[in-house]
C-alpha cells in the first residue's frame, strides 16, 4: 500500500478528488493541518462523492507527526526537483508527499529532503505547475504500475 502526503492542501476540491483517488486505489491519505477549509466543507464532500467512508485518512498536527509514521521511502513532489517521478523506483509503504496548491513545499522541507524531491516533467518557461490533484494521479499511478497495482483489477 502507498502512502499519499498532502502539506496543508488549500483547495477542499483537490483534496476530494485526491481522496477518491485513495479511496479507488487502496492508498492512504495523511493531511497535515492547518487546511485551508473544513472537513465538513460541502466543496471536499462534493468533490469525494460517496467515496468518503472508503478512504483511509488521518490528520497530523505536525509534518514531523507523519513523517515519523511512514516505514517507506518517502518523495516529495516539486517543480524544483532534479529527478522525474518516473526516475524512482516506488515500493509497499512508501509515501508521496505534495505542497500546497499557492506555494508548494517549504524550503526547509525542500532543503532537508533534496535527494528526494521529484517532479513531473512539464515546461518551465511558463513557471506554473499542474493542478494538485491532477500531480498526485500522475505520480500515484507510476508507482501503483511499478508494484503491479498492488492486485488493484
Amino acid at each position: 500500500m502507498l502512502n499519499i502526503i498532502l502539506y496543508q492542501p488549500e483547495i477542499p476540491y483537490n483534496t476530494g478528488a485526491i481522496a477518491r483517488t485513495c479511496a479507488l486505489t487502496k492508498t492512504r491519505l495523511h493531511l497535515v493541518k492547518p487546511l485551508g477549509f473544513s472537513v465538513d466543507d460541502s466543496h471536499l464532500k462534493r468533490a469525494g462523492l460517496d467515496y468518503w467512508p472508503l478512504v483511509d485518512i488521518s490528520y497530523y498536527d505536525s509534518f514531523e507527526d507523519v513523517v515519523d509514521l511512514m516505514e517507506g521511502d518517502i518523495y516529495f513532489a516539486s517543480t524544483h526537483g532534479h529527478k522525474r517521478y518516473t526516475d524512482v523506483t516506488y515500493k509497499d509503504g512508501d509515501a508521496i508527499v505534495f505542497g500546497r496548491e499557492t506555494s508548494g513545499l517549504p524550503k526547509e522541507i525542500m532543503d532537508k529532503y533534496k535527494d528526494q524531491l521529484i517532479r513531473v516533467p512539464m515546461r518551465t518557461e511558463l513557471r506554473r505547475s499542474l493542478n494538485l490533484a491532477n500531480s498526485a494521479n500522475i505520480v500515484l499511478f507510476e508507482a501503483l504500475r511499478q508494484n503491479d497495482f498492488f492486485d488493484l483489477d
